[in-house]
């Protein structure tokens, strides 16, 4: 049977991850952490090859530099962190980081980018409604993301890896970010909802106390997301607007 939807209308307010909620950012993501990754597994003789598994597992929805510890670490790797400003030719965590993110910003620059429609027209219709809403991301380019795609102004708040750096926020899954995200809204986490599509976000929104979770699967899984601590699992975030709600939703 197909899991009871919470009704989204009724929270204090929501707070969204970015990428893989609102706009299809972690496809341009998972393409620049794969090129980047497989220059230099076969560089450095690295193995097993890097896959989107790797993705999902140590990299999704941390902060950049974590991702690329995460990763390496993974392998038995250790290279010197290094500094934020380090060249994306340096061979540091740093390094290695700020060359994705290079990758990164110009694949954006060059393509753009627009919400998932599912999404967007959940935005509109809780932002209509007058329910605060926010972002807790660990992108640095959350808003640069947001402008993109045109939906920044729905948001009175944006917690992201630019903010975390400054005010010293561990990286998801811990429950720093989404905790400073309700906070900064002005919100209770317990009639709040957060919305992820990671297994780290999921974790840092249940450790930050929300009751809601809403996992959507972009690739992660349905079981993964719950275990992480999603209460519910969906497909498209079109199944909570109501005017959406005469067809059955995907569930998971």
């Amino acid at each position: 049977m197909p899991e009871a939807l919470p009704d989204l209308f009724r929270a204090d307010g929501v707070l969204f991850d970015l990428d893989g909620v609102l706009t299809p950012t972690a496809e341009v993501h998972m393409r620049a952490w794969k090129a980047v990754f497989d220059d230099v597994f076969e560089r450095w003789g690295i193995t097993p090859p890097y896959s989107d598994a790797d993705y999902f597992d140590y990299v999704d929805g941390k902060k950049r530099y974590d991702g690329v510890a995460s990763l390496l670490h993974s392998r038995n790797v250790e290279v010197p962190w290094g500094e934020v400003d380090d060249d994306p030719s340096a061979e540091t965590i740093c390094g290695i980081g700020n060359r994705k993110n290079a990758a990164f910003a110009a694949s954006l620059r060059g393509q753009g980018i627009a919400p998932y429609p599912g999404s967007l027209a959940l935005v509109e219709s809780l932002h209509e409604a007058g329910i605060p809403l926010g972002v807790v991301s660990s992108s640095k380019n959350a808003e640069e993301v947001l402008a993109a795609a045109g939906i920044r102004s729905f948001f009175r708040v944006v917690v992201d890896g630019v903010v975390a750096e400054r005010e010293g926020l561990a990286s998801k899954p811990a429950a720093d970010m989404f905790a400073a995200g309700a906070a900064a809204l002005g919100v209770d986490p317990t009639r709040s909802v957060a919305v992820e599509d990671a297994t780290s976000g999921a974790a840092s929104a249940a450790a930050a106390g929300f009751a809601t979770v809403v996992g959507v699967d972009r690739g992660a899984g349905a079981d993964a997301l719950h275990a992480a601590g999603a209460t519910v699992v969906v497909e498209d975030l079109l199944v909570f607007v109501p005017s959406a709600q005469t067809d059955t939703p995907e569930t998971a």
